[in-house]
Order: C-alpha cells, then sequence, then structure tokens
C-alpha cells in the first residue's frame, strides 16, 4: 500500500503500520476495515483526541473544549467586569477541531476535516 497525494483541505494521511493486513493479498474485508479504523481512532486518542461520535464505518474525533461564556458571564460580573479580558483573550484562542475518519474499500483512512469553529 502506498500514499497518494492528499488533496488540499484535507488531513495528512494515516494509515496502518506495515503487514496491518495481514498475510491475504486483495482488498481487506469489512472487518478487517473496523480493525483499521479502531487503530486509527486510537492513535488520535493518543495524541489528545475524543471520539464525539462512532458507528461501523465512521468516527467522528474532537479536539478543544468550547467556552463556557455563561461561568465567563458570572466571574466577569462577580469581579466588576474585570475578567473579561481574560474572557475575550479565551474567546480569540479557543479552537474546536473536528475530524471525520472512514476507511475506504481499499484499507486507506480517509481524513475529513470540519470547517474551523
Amino acid at each position: 500500500m502506498k500514499l497518494r497525494k492528499v488533496p488540499t483541505g484535507w488531513a495528512e494521511p494515516l494509515q496502518p503500520p506495515p503487514g496491518y493486513f495481514g498475510s491475504e493479498a486483495g482488498p481487506p474485508d469489512e472487518t478487517r476495515r473496523r480493525l483499521i479504523l479502531d487503530w486509527a481512532v486510537n492513535q488520535r486518542i493518543a495524541s489528545g483526541w475524543r471520539v464525539e461520535s462512532r458507528s461501523e464505518t465512521q468516527a467522528v474525533m474532537v479536539r478543544g473544549q468550547p467556552v463556557n461564556h455563561v461561568l465567563h458571564a458570572v466571574l466577569s460580573l462577580a469581579t466588576c467586569l474585570l475578567w473579561v479580558v481574560v474572557w475575550l483573550i479565551l474567546i480569540a484562542t479557543n479552537r474546536v477541531e473536528r475530524v471525520a475518519l472512514t476507511v475506504d474499500a481499499r484499507g486507506d483512512v480517509v481524513t475529513v476535516h470540519a470547517p474551523a469553529s
């Protein structure tokens, strides 16, 4: 299995280690494709991602937390608006990333990034 060029806007290829397909030649069956997806999900979890949803053929992974605006509003009122500076910095720097992982018929892991939020 060789890596192919990734289209613009897609993630770097995340492929299982050599020999993961086993000894049989040809495309992987459904069970092998699920194992490859499990491997890809575990790789993302090890680097700080968490599973948002999961099905037999696809996993949606997310990294980051949204800003808790209610908490920061209460803190801003309690500190006479001094906390607004911290709140604005968090809004400017906070990012939530989502990716959808699927395994195609050839056994390649396809990663699609969601629009930035």
